[in-house]
């Protein structure tokens, strides 16, 4: 589950300081964006996340159809123009996951495979070949379900959380004073400094809090309670070391910009953190397709997408589902993305712009629900809400920068993918009236028995006086 977000450090750091808006690697903007590493995960995890939408769940299920199923009226006919709002928002969050699930395993395992060239230039050509295979191997263990492929990644990622945060701590003994960076005014200081390009930057700043949405879509597979211990207590603190070790590096070495999370790791321990950095890359995709396993599960049930082969895998939790069809074709546009942009920094351009959308719309059902489901008066419902959005919308702006540069790719699957459901949703709806309709002509009264109504039907003919 904490694979997404566990794994920004790998390219978080790098795009802001190598990426293709690069800043210049000096104390001030390494502080800066430091600091808003900081806040952000604060802000969105920590606060909107694990202490308000968590809360939110449908029978235990989590992610954006679930709110939009705890909304008054989206089960049935749209009543009004708010309801009609709330499942359009829906539906474009939910299509803009699955285009965030398609980048995510491409560019967690790509960058985690560019690892190899650090320790050898000799490398280059297999990075690609590498990355699919590795893909490919991923989706073909999903039918084993969560508590299966939990049982070999869950070590894999308490070694990695403990690995990162160790690398951390060393780079930060290098330059102790990086911790000012928790000092809020850093990020401040760095937008009245770089004003609309420190705006551009945020897109890539943003990179470290991905993986906030695929955590409440896959609340159902593992329960609302382990999954905040575990943030607090372990994950979080292990991110916040990691990303000021790099910092911190970055200050003694400026050089090291060019890949900075391997900068950290001593040269003879590089391959083996390479190899658990690609293992932790592919349970970093576990959180997205597993959360788009449930995403579909509850589109199925609320009439927005036909009926597909569900597999339940764990016999204690309702929420673990293999869906084949959903996971062939995310294989598919995974590999075929890798193919397509072929280096890490690239597809970073196009990544962001869903996930901040959807973090946008999801604040927006939230408010939907809490005032009109839970009944929160306004006073109380728009003061957090507000903030979260203050967040949200000024990540997706940063994000709109990217279009040209990737961030086209998905819009467009998330388009297709909104055309799709609203025309089932549609379809469906449809052809119940034209069956209503057939079934009320098919009513006539019998020309040789008056006063007896016959109905046509499939079944035994039946008779009822008036």
């Amino acid at each position: 589950m904490y694979g997404d977000i566990g794994t920004s450090p790998l390219y978080a750091i790098k795009e802001c300081f190598h990426g293709i808006h690069a800043i210049e690697v000096n104390a001030d903007n390494i502080l800066g964006v430091l600091s808003l590493v900081f806040w952000s995960l604060t802000g969105v995890v920590s606060f909107k996340y694990l202490g308000f939408v968590v809360h939110a769940d449908n029978r235990g299920e989590g992610g954006i159809f679930a709110l939009l199923a705890l909304v008054p009226g989206a089960r049935e006919r749209l009543a009004d123009r708010a309801t009609k709002v709330a499942v359009f928002a829906a539906l474009m969050g939910a299509s803009l996951l699955y285009g965030d699930g398609m980048i995510t395993p491409a560019i967690s395992v790509l960058s985690a495979v560019e690892g190899l060239e650090v320790a050898t230039r000799a490398a280059h050509g297999a990075v690609v070949p590498l990355t699919c295979f590795i893909l490919i191997g991923l989706f073909m263990a999903q039918r084993r379900g969560t508590a299966g492929i939990g049982r070999v990644f869950g070590p894999v990622m308490a070694v990695w959380f403990i690995t990162i945060a160790s690398l951390g701590v060393r780079g930060i003994l290098l330059h102790p004073q990086v911790l000012t960076a928790l000092n809020p005014a850093h990020a401040v200081s760095f937008f009245a400094t770089h004003h609309v390009h420190g705006f551009v930057v945020l897109s890539s700043v943003v990179l470290c809090i991905t993986g906030g949405e695929a955590l409440y879509a896959d609340l159902g597979h593992f329960g609302r309670k382990p999954i905040e211990l575990s943030w607090f207590s372990f994950v979080f603190p292990s991110l916040v070391l990691n990303y000021f070790g790099q910092g911190a590096l970055l200050l003694a070495h400026p050089e090291a910009a060019t890949n900075p999370f391997f900068g950290l790791v001593p040269r003879l321990l590089l391959l083996p953190v390479v190899a658990l950095s690609t293992a932790a890359t592919v349970i970093a995709s576990q959180a997205l397709i597993t959360g788009s396993f449930s995403l579909t599960q509850q589109a199925i049930q609320l009439g927005y997408c036909p009926r597909l082969q569900i597999i339940h895998t764990s016999r204690r939790m309702r929420g673990q589902i293999y869906i084949p069809a959903v996971n062939g074709a995310l294989a598919v546009a995974c590999v075929a993305l890798v193919l397509l942009f072929r280096e890490s920094s690239r597809l970073a351009a196009a990544y962001g712009i869903a996930v901040t959308a959807t973090m946008a719309i999801t604040s927006i059902l939230y408010f939907v629900v809490v005032t009109r489901n839970w009944g929160w008066s306004l006073w109380k419902a728009i003061p957090p809400v507000a903030l979260f959005l203050a967040f949200d919308l000024t990540y997706f702006g940063s994000n709109l920068l990217k279009v040209v540069d990737g961030g086209w790719v998905p819009i467009l699957i998330a388009t297709l993918l909104l055309i799709a459901m609203s025309a089932w949703k549609e379809g469906r709806a449809e052809l119940g009236k034209r069956i209503s309709e057939a079934s009320f002509r098919s009513t006539f009264y019998s020309p040789r028995s008056t006063g007896t109504l016959f109905i046509a039907s499939k079944g035994p003919r039946y008779s009822s006086r008036r």
